[in-house]
């Protein structure tokens, strides 16, 4: 049957098994959402267009599988930058869709044309721009193959509002797409055992591609037999729960102490998908000083980057530590345990009053439930304290560090991953970033409860304005602040205000069924260990003592 390019897009996009999108509509885009009315592909309504590229990163996240956001020409295209912008920083698999002008007005100034491939270029994969209906079979399957081979990311598609409505020749659907796995050369990684079985004191530096393979149980089987502790950064978190005896939590900034130390000490960083960022290293140099560096990588060009390895292996994370796992039997180093052991107890993670809060959130929420945050004191706060013991189960922005990714991430995770709750924990900053998500939330009725920890600040802007800038204050307080509450009850949702997090009576709220919103009032707090930027990581800014 003769079917147009919007049609078609929507059936290739179901022939790849996605079934959710986020978007708002707009003119040039129109023909598109036409071609979803009757259609099995379920659309999120977001308010904001920056929260659908959010919410379709909550999916993304929580699922592995990849994320679809829709936008019109112009300012609605422009809207998803941020959002497609951090997923590239993040290596998160998303497809952008937007309208475009027709090809006829492309370069006149059109009412809201705008060259958002050139815009987006910068901060995906690919960018797609549509010039004949005839080619989206080969555009829009290449796209969502790209978008998750090798180190994912985001992929953007444009397409004139002509191409939507121009009628396609009559083809076979395309098959549904796998992207390769690659896996390791045996040569790479026998030069990678050979290291280790001359390393006294190794450590696995796990970043956030390990998670994106999906390698925590291989690292964790990898770790166990061979006794070699593991250090993480933000979005490493959770490669080994939080209580597993071989884990040493986040390094870095705000990284437990004794994992910093450990890092200095080690004398072989096996680093897996993660790519030596500043907030982790510190000073880059001083970062693991005497170690000799094994780094596993889907992505290539970061090999040689910041810090040449001892030995290279291009593969998927995953794959590179199953294979190597059966490569040798290297004996858990012993003295080297016991050194972890000292750094834990002498270097341990200072008592801060917030990580009660944290722990106590997280013991009122059912089992099993998916954690997002927004960027900030609270962000580090739970990095820090929130127990993470699955896979997918803690969702935060990393690279990019953008405010207002909590809300949209915690709409999109609970639809990525049907029948889990989700605990939203943000600032009472963050929260107004992306604050009309709370109407797509209350329309949805999802399992998200949203924590605000409301201080009157922006934390970290105050911290680091009293550390590093003679406690001059500068736009970091809030001279009045919206009862924020009442401004959930307005959405719909049920909320309170909590005075005193410690005299209980709130908890039972998490566990009720749909959407609740909770704003815990807090007095102006510290992120402790503070590293001061361009400090190496051993010398942490610790409070004083009481």
């Amino acid at each position: 049957m003769e079917t147009n390019g919007a049609k078609r897009i929507i059936e290739i996009l179901i022939a790849h098994g996605i079934d959710t999108v986020a978007g708002i509509p707009g003119g040039n885009i129109l023909p598109l959402y036409d071609a979803l009315h009757g259609s099995t592909l379920r659309h999120v309504l977001a308010r904001h267009e920056q929260g659908a590229a959010f919410i379709a990163q909550g999916i993304a996240r929580s699922s592995g599988r990849i994320g679809v956001c829709l936008a019109t020409s112009g300012p609605g295209a422009t809207n998803l930058v941020t959002g497609i912008a951090d997923a590239w920083r993040d290596s998160i698999p998303l497809l952008a869709i937007t309208g475009q002008v027709p090809r006829a007005l492309i370069g006149t100034q059109a009412f809201q044309e705008i060259d958002i491939a050139s815009m987006a270029a910068h901060c995906t994969k690919a960018v797609y721009c549509a010039e004949r209906a005839a080619d989206l079979d080969r555009i829009v399957s290449e796209a969502i193959v790209l978008a998750m081979s090798g180190r994912p990311g985001p992929v953007l598609i444009d397409v004139p509002k002509d191409v939507f409505l121009e009628v396609c020749p009559d083809a076979p659907l395309p098959s549904r797409s796998s992207h390769a796995i690659r896996a390791p050369d045996p040569r790479e990684l026998h030069r990678a055992s050979r290291l280790l079985g001359e390393s006294s004191r190794p450590i696995l530096y796990a970043g956030g591609g390990l998670a994106s393979s999906g390698a925590e149980e291989a690292a964790r089987r990898f770790c166990e037999r061979r006794g070699i502790p593991v250090a993480s950064t933000l979005l490493g978190l959770g490669t080994l729960p939080s209580d597993h005896p071989l884990s040493l939590g986040m390094i870095g900034m705000h990284g437990a102490p004794a994992a910093n130390h450990a890092i200095q000490e080690c004398d072989l960083l096996i680093v897996a998908g993660a790519r030596f960022d500043d907030r982790a290293t510190g000073r880059l140099a001083e970062f693991a000083p005497r170690a000799r560096v094994v780094r596993i990588d889907a992505d290539a060009s970061e090999f040689g980057r910041l810090r040449k390895g001892d030995a290279d292996i291009h593969a998927d994370a995953r794959a590179a530590l199953e294979a190597w796992h059966d490569v040798d039997g290297n004996r858990p180093k012993e003295p080297w345990l016991a050194r972890i052991g000292e750094l834990r107890r002498d270097w341990a993670m200072p008592r801060q009053d917030e990580h009660g809060l944290v722990r106590a959130i997280h013991d009122a929420a059912p089992a099993g439930c998916i954690a997002t945050t927004d960027v900030g004191q609270h962000q580090m706060w739970a990095a820090q304290s929130w127990p993470i013991a699955g896979h997918r189960r803690f969702l935060t922005s990393g690279g990019l560090g953008t405010m207002g990714f909590g809300l949209p991430a915690a709409i999109g995770a609970a639809l990525g991953s049907p029948g889990r709750n989700v605990v939203c924990l943000t600032g009472d900053g963050s929260i107004l970033m992306n604050i009309q998500e709370l109407a797509t939330l209350a329309e949805l009725r999802l399992p998200v409860k949203v924590c605000v920890f409301d201080n009157g600040s922006l934390g970290m802007v105050r911290q680091q304005q009293e550390l590093f800038y003679g406690d001059r204050r500068s736009a970091c307080e809030f001279a009045s602040t919206p009862d924020l509450a009442a401004v959930a009850r307005g959405f719909g949702i049920e909320s309170h205000r909590i005075g005193d997090w410690r005299q209980g009576g709130w908890e039972h709220l998490l566990r009720a069924d749909g959407p609740a919103f909770l704003v815990f009032a807090m007095d102006a707090g510290s992120v402790w260990p503070m590293v001061p930027s361009g400090e190496k990581n051993t010398r942490m800014l610790m409070p004083k003592a009481a």
